[in-house]
């Protein structure tokens, strides 16, 4: 087997993704799906395409720039199509694209997660927090 060089190696690194390194692009994608935003909203776009004030109702909090960002990073990600249908006013729907249903069982997992075990989660942060007053 012939020994590769330092730049050999370096070049293939670059073709192997490692969320661990900083520069990794899986990283950044990692990033972005950890965003509860983009949970909340490939969740509520599960059932079928929703306009933009639908999706704003349906996940209560969110604000018009953080809807508008979100759904704009996620479409250039590939996870989220928009149509515009050209009416009076115009309609504008969004939905998951075939990749992005992809990624429902997880972000579904993970919401579902956290619906069932949050008075755990809020137990054990009550514990801490009473543990921390101590020092």
């Amino acid at each position: 087997m012939p020994t590769r060089t330092a730049a050999e190696r370096r070049a293939e690194a670059r073709h192997a993704y490692d969320a661990y390194l900083a520069e990794c692009p899986a990283r950044q994608l990692l990033d972005r799906l950890s965003d509860k935003w983009v949970t909340l909203l490939l969740n509520a776009l599960a059932d079928g395409p929703l306009r933009y004030a639908e999706l704003g109702r349906r996940v209560a909090g969110v604000s018009q720039k953080m809807l508008t960002q979100t759904l704009r990073g996620l479409e250039r990600d590939g996870l989220v199509s928009r149509t515009v249908t050209p009416s009076v006013p115009v309609r504008v729907e969004y939905a998951l694209t075939a990749l992005g249903a992809s990624l429902l069982p997880v972000v579904r997992a993970v919401k579902e997660w956290a619906d069932g075990h949050i008075e755990e989660v809020a137990a054990a942060r009550e514990a801490y927090d009473r543990g921390a007053d101590a020092f």
